[in-house]
């Protein structure tokens, strides 16, 4: 794959994933090895895979980052320090990929493709299916979500609690409850001018892909990376095979 993006003209969907340097949680997380791979690499194969998706690029401040990026079949964009910080946001890093291929007088694609490379059980099915559900909708945005079948409760200043998704009383059957979804974090699709105009992941017509719960995993913590040693070898994205298969 290209190693300059801004060198030729965009197609209608791109995937852009942001890894910095400094995570703060678990040092070096985006380049820390899980079963055998870089963490990103899981993350870039399924957008390789996807078949909605015409082109990855890795928004990265990281020389190690980029290369292993590369090395996995990612296009590069170097991000600037001053929104590589903690306090820095993902929309930040798309939208500077974005500005720097129109800066090179890119075509900009219809489509922008978010994605995290913290969840790595994300599949090109996932990917495909998240802009499916843009484009089916007729929305502005989407993002992959998972079945959520539990009762949250808030406590006020006194400590004093109150059910948020249910009435106390009226506990209903997991097959009884209205339908509720969680937000996995893996994908999001918006509608690049809509997404620029915005410069938030969500704008206007929201719509939803339902993910398998079973392969919601974002990695924040160590404890996730225990985790997710027994799910990646349980569940490895059939994207990921096909792709290595490829390459082979």
């Amino acid at each position: 794959m290209r190693s300059d993006p801004t060198t030729t003209a965009q197609p209608g969907c791109i995937a852009i994933i942001p890894a910095r340097g400094g995570s703060k949680g678990v040092p070096r997380k985006n380049v820390r090895m899980l079963a055998g791979k870089p963490l990103i690499a899981y993350t870039i194969a399924a957008a390789l895979a996807a078949a909605r998706v015409d082109r990855v690029i890795v928004s990265t401040d990281d020389d190690e980052i980029a290369a292993v990026a590369v090395a996995a079949g990612a296009e590069v964009i170097r991000r600037p320090a001053a929104i590589s910080g903690d306090t820095a946001s993902s929309e930040a890093a798309l939208l500077h990929v974005l500005d720097t291929l129109a800066g090179a007088q890119v075509q900009l694609p219809e489509i922008v493709v978010f994605l995290q490379c913290t969840s790595p059980l994300t599949t090109a099915a996932d990917i495909d299916g998240t802009v499916e559900a843009l484009a089916a909708n007729q929305a502005d945005c989407a993002l992959a979500v998972a079945p959520f079948y539990h009762f949250l409760w808030r406590a006020d200043a006194g400590g004093a609690a109150t059910g948020i998704n249910h009435a106390i009383h009226n506990r209903p059957r997991r097959q009884d409850m209205e339908p509720q979804y969680l937000e996995t974090g893996a994908v999001y699709a918006m509608r690049t001018e809509g997404f620029r105009a915005a410069r938030h992941r969500f704008f206007g017509r929201v719509a939803l892909f339902v993910q398998a719960a079973e392969r919601c995993l974002e990695i924040d913590e160590p404890l996730d990376f225990l985790k997710a040693e027994v799910m990646v070898r349980a569940f490895v994205p059939p994207s990921i095979e096909a792709h290595e298969a490829r390459a082979a």
